[in-house]
């Protein structure tokens, strides 16, 4: 009788623990659904902009995103036109987040689904992230998670970007509006071969390609070779913590120079003196292989490829 009546509220409890954990499971899935949502509500929003300023052959007008807003508010139909934009740009952030997520599963690492950051101004997102909540064991573990992202964000915005600026059209007056975005390489060389000998302030970019100059941006700030960026963790696994530490110092220098001409990347300085020169251990000397090596070096390339000095600028 004494076993009986102690093991019962053993089994209990135990049923206790698993339906907390079930419960909150079950929350944190809303919570990835809702942020989702609410990122394809406010991406769509900042797409019916686009939509607009790209039917008047005019540049992005604020005032467009202001009435996207209101016609939000009625559930009006005409905002369904932003999902030309909306669904490429997500579809990019959604293949950067799951190549760390599948990267992590592989490795039998315990990561969440990605958060994804809805926000009611420029491109309509923040972004998304994931949490990974193992340790790095080796420099390779942390290397291949560090650029399985990048990789495939990059690819997958490369369709949109080439289909996006053959829909472009070429503006009869140069394309000087209250919100200017920059110009990254690729971007450059794409409008090259379907726009040859076209001035790029004449050239006024259609929805989708915007979406994969959102994705662009996305890149090279996580390929920044800094903090616990992608790039970060690339570099820390390939150099180590010691010059992972000098290199990003020196970098936060850069960004604190580069703040003069264009103020966010004082941001980004203050958030790498802050939180980004530390970098959680990997208590792991083999050096990571030549192939991961030559990836390195592919890395480097989409950085360079994708970055912008300034890459949005308000009249």
């Amino acid at each position: 009788m004494p076993d009986q009546g102690f093991t019962r509220p053993l089994e209990s409890l135990e049923g206790g623990f698993e339906a907390t954990s079930s419960l909150r499971a079950t929350a944190l899935l809303w919570v990835h659904a809702l942020l989702f949502i609410a990122t394809l509500i406010t991406t769509t929003v900042f797409g019916y902009a686009l939509v607009q300023a790209f039917a008047m052959h005019r540049p992005l007008d604020p005032e467009h995103i202001l009435e996207g807003y209101a016609l939000l508010g009625h559930l009006d139909p005409r905002l369904s036109s932003g999902l030309s934009f909306s669904l490429p740009l997500l579809l990019i952030l959604l293949s950067h987040e799951f190549g760390h997520y599948f990267e992590c599963r592989r490795r039998g690492l315990d990561a969440s689904l990605p958060y994804f950051l809805p926000s009611p101004t420029l491109f309509g997102t923040c972004g998304a992230f994931i949490r990974i909540r193992s340790p790095f064991y080796t420099r390779e573990g942390l290397f291949d998670v560090g650029i399985a992202g990048p990789i495939a964000g990059f690819l997958a915005l490369i369709p949109f970007l080439f289909l996006g600026v053959a829909l472009s059209q070429v503006s009869p007056v140069p394309v000087n509006g209250q919100v200017e975005f920059g110009t990254p390489l690729v971007l450059h060389m794409v409008e090259a071969v379907f726009f040859r000998g076209v001035p790029v302030s004449r050239i006024l970019l259609h929805p989708m390609a915007m979406a994969a100059l959102g994705g662009l941006f996305a890149t090279a700030i996580n390929l920044l070779p800094m903090g616990q960026l992608d790039g970060g963790h690339i570099l820390y696994a390939v150099v180590g913590a010691r010059w992972h530490r000098i290199i990003t110092t020196a970098l936060t220098v850069v960004l604190a120079i580069l703040g003069f001409f264009y103020w966010p990347w004082w941001i980004w300085a203050v958030i790498m003196f802050l939180f980004g020169r530390r970098h959680p251990l990997t208590y792991d000397r083999t050096p990571v292989s030549p192939a991961r090596l030559v990836l390195c070096a592919a890395a480097l390339m989409m950085f360079v490829l994708s970055v912008s000095l300034i890459p949005v600028r308000l009249a």
